[in-house]
């Protein structure tokens, strides 16, 4: 195992000095994981100890079950006080990397969740609510729960307190209608913003159809196309639209998962995504979106065949949501992982 662990070290550092974006991708430089995380590796073992000043606590397993998903929600000791939303991914058909419904099941149920979802803002087959529902129901998402497309009866706004990017986020109206938020989302690669976890899952997935665009396009309009001509100040707003969500539901009642399986550059918006080349990795959590999804890049950049993924990741900066989240108090880039055997 030590000679292993230390192959895996040099491995990282040589991807580290290898990989730089194409001329054609945005020039957009990443910070090494190790100047950015107070990190314990996953191989290490069980960290008892609470996290040093200023670091936040994720939560690792490498079991990728529904037993593993259940004990891991459990470590974070939080009990939803009320009606409770898992917010999840139902995945662009026909062959998309969505969560299954068999993994996810036994926590949905425990926490007697609802599933929920916005409408997309980009076509396919989840741009309208009728075609979405079907999808969930092909999906099996219908069989372990309750679906709620968020957006279908109207929007709501709610503040953003502290953003440069954003003064309200547009969220679908049945929002409201939920005390609690499991985050329950599929950690892969994104050809927009770098990479898609916890914090996509939400400045995005609980946007409305004209949030997202309103995101997208830095907080400017709400209608037309979810192009952008300034990379830096999507990713921003994306963070922004989190801290509104965090700010109004309260931090203790939201909590965050990410499922690292499944590895591809794609997300699960894209029905026909690349084959990974890395393998399956394991199940992080968090009540810190920040930390959570900091700790999944840390070991995307770890990882044994990571080239691709971690092209992408830096040739779209997308390290600059978790940045600009840090400095708007979203959360702690810095974080101790804890692993869960």
């Amino acid at each position: 195992m030590k000679k292993s662990f230390l192959l895996l070290l040099g491995f990282f550092a040589c991807m580290l000095t290898a990989c730089s974006p194409s001329p054609s991708d945005i020039p957009s430089p990443m910070p090494e994981a190790s100047e950015s995380s107070e990190q314990v590796s996953p191989l290490a073992g069980v960290k008892d100890e609470e996290p040093s000043s200023g670091s936040s606590i994720v939560y690792f397993t490498k079991d990728i079950s529904p037993e593993g998903l259940v004990h891991l929600y459990e470590q974070l000791n939080w009990t939803p006080s009320g009606k409770t939303a898992v917010k999840i991914s139902t995945g662009e058909p026909p062959a998309s990397n969505y969560l299954r419904p068999e993994l996810i099941g036994n926590l949905v149920r425990k926490v007697n969740g609802t599933i929920t979802e916005c409408n997309t803002a980009y076509g396919g087959s989840r741009s309208s609510s009728s075609m979405h529902h079907q999808v969930a129901e092909d999906h099996g998402f219908t069989a372990i729960a309750e679906f709620d497309l968020l957006d279908e009866e109207g929007e709501t706004r709610w503040p953003v307190r502290n953003g440069t990017r954003l003064d309200h986020a547009i969220l679908g109206s049945h929002a409201e209608n939920y005390t609690d938020w499991i985050i329950l989302s599929h950690f892969k690669g994104h050809a927009m913003a770098g990479f898609g976890g916890a914090v996509k899952n939400v400045g995005i997935g609980m946007s409305s159809s004209s949030g997202k665009v309103y995101v997208h396009s830095a907080g400017t309009r709400t209608s037309g196309s979810i192009s952008h001509s300034d990379q830096d100040a999507w990713l921003e707003a994306m963070a922004e639209m989190v801290s509104a969500v965090r700010d109004h539901v309260g931090e203790d009642h939201i909590i965050y998962i990410n499922v690292m399986n499944r590895l591809s550059i794609d997300c699960d918006c894209d029905g026909h995504p690349k084959e990974p080349d890395i393998h399956d990795i394991g199940i992080l959590a968090s009540m810190d979106p920040i930390a959570l999804d900091q700790a999944c890049v840390d070991l995307v950049f770890q990882a044994e065949g990571n080239q691709a993924l971690v092209k992408r990741i830096e040739s779209l900066h997308g390290i600059h949501t978790l940045e600009h989240g840090e400095k708007i108090g979203l959360g702690n880039r810095s974080y101790e992982l804890v692993t869960v055997e």
